[in-house]
């Protein structure tokens, strides 16, 4: 039986009006059974939907809805949950609430259900995080890989990544504690092998995470360019409506635009800036300052240019985004003008694409390239969702175990492997919540809506 604190309660359903409003009530089991006799006269039948009035502590009707217990541990939770269902007005929520509150429980804090559930092992961090990942979800293909990673997709991965490596210590620690024969256990090849399988595992899971994060974090690309080259003209073509003013003169753009658009379920966070040029205009000035700032902390630029007006040197402007080293897509826009234009030797290293804005022309092959500039590939059967901590956690034990590998090949020690082992070991277990700090569990089920 789960170790049970104290009864919390909240509201589970969105803010407003709605047809239904669920509170939600997790504890210990006579606290529940005491809140159920004063609300609606007796504890459920488990797992039965029940209707029956709701009343407040004068013994006045609330509302009338359904009441459904699930006693522990077959629970969410882990602990005994009572949910009751109610008409989803925000006055009838507050009124049960207060009663459900006045009756022995106190608010939930935000995601401290799902905290729950992680502490009684219902779920590990992993599938927690899903939880989360799969209310935000922006499109069908986050929504459908967070539901994998609820499921225990992502979970069974690392498991079996970190079972592979308990059993790689048991045999290279075998090797230490029988000192003359460690020479035999570690240059018989069958731990460089199994070293080996498990980098390779590690690196598909990594890859496979990478598109998770990709999913749920998105992609922030910077259009960037000379004033009148078309990225306003370029960001309204992309978002299919007139989200920034365009017209001929200079320097229309003075300030950040940002929009939101998927492509092929990538979640493209696009951000639209003013043109990179020097002006005596202080309002245009400040908008080229954060338009390098943008740039500076984006995921990739694309710099639009214009087509019918020849480049015959890299200007200060461009020679900045090429400084950063970022994924940079060159777009010459305007060929429903002119089709000729130059590339200067510096630009070649980077994805080029020509399209106009104004008709649409290229506009795919611009999609494509954007895609192909973070390696994102459309949803597979094993894809689950990843977060920039679980792909930080990856990448630590791949590091250990490229660092041990390289141990075992040019030292042949077996207690240094051994530890780069363990440490990788630790740094998967980071990801179920195995080995996890407090402050860490603290800062992620904070960022929870209330009544999850």
């Amino acid at each position: 039986m789960p170790a049970v604190a104290d009864t919390i309660a909240a509201i589970a359903t969105p803010p407003g009006r709605g047809g239904v409003g669920i509170i939600r009530l997790s504890g210990s089991s006579q606290t529940i059974s005491d809140i159920a006799q004063q609300i609606i006269g007796k504890l459920p039948q488990p797992r039965y939907a029940q209707f029956t009035d709701f009343f407040d502590k004068q013994q006045q009707i609330i509302d009338s809805g359904l009441a459904l217990y699930f006693p522990a541990p077959n629970s969410f939770t882990g602990e005994d949950v009572l949910e009751l269902q109610a008409h989803g007005g925000p006055v009838i929520m507050d009124m049960l609430l207060q009663t459900v509150l006045t009756a022995g429980a106190r608010l939930a804090k935000p995601g401290e259900f799902s905290e729950r559930a992680f502490l009684n092992d219902k779920i590990d961090l992993a599938q927690a995080e899903a939880i989360a990942d799969l209310i935000d979800a922006s499109s069908e293909q986050a929504a459908r890989s967070a539901t994998r990673s609820l499921q225990g997709e992502f979970s069974k991965k690392i498991q079996h990544l970190v079972e592979a490596l308990i059993h790689l210590r048991i045999y290279v620690e075998a090797a230490i504690d029988f000192p003359e024969e460690e020479i035999d256990f570690l240059s018989d090849g069958k731990v460089a092998h199994d070293l080996q399988t498990i980098i390779d595992q590690l690196d598909k899971v990594l890859h496979t995470a990478k598109q998770g994060a990709l999913l749920k974090e998105g992609m922030t690309v910077v259009i960037a360019g000379k004033p009148n080259a078309g990225k306003s003209s370029l960001l309204n073509c992309l978002t299919t409506r007139d989200s920034a003013i365009v017209t001929e003169i200079a320097g229309t753009t003075r300030d950040v635009l940002r929009e939101h658009i998927q492509i092929d379920g990538l979640p493209l966070h696009i951000i639209d800036t003013a043109g990179l040029r020097t002006s005596d205009d202080q309002v245009e000035q400040e908008g080229v300052r954060r338009a390098y700032r943008e740039i500076e902390n984006a995921d990739a630029v694309l710099l639009v240019l214009d087509s019918s007006e020849p480049i015959e040197e890299i200007t200060e402007e461009y020679q900045t985004i090429i400084a950063l080293q970022k994924p940079t897509i060159i777009a010459w826009n305007k060929i429903d003008l002119t089709n000729s234009h130059t590339c200067p030797s510096q630009f070649k290293k980077f994805t080029t694409i020509k399209l106009s804005a104004k008709t649409g022309e290229g506009l795919e092959h611009l999609k494509q390239a954007l895609k192909n500039c973070v390696a994102y590939s459309e949803l597979s059967e094993n894809q689950f969702i990843a977060r920039r901590r679980h792909l930080d956690a990856l990448r630590q034990a791949q590091a250990f175990l490229q660092k041990g590998q390289q141990q075992l090949a040019t030292h042949k020690a077996g207690e240094l492997l051994a530890e780069d082992l363990l440490q990788a070991q630790h740094a998967l277990s980071q990801i179920t919540g195995e080995f996890t700090s407090d402050d860490l569990l603290g800062k992620i089920f904070s960022s929870f809506c209330i009544g999850k």
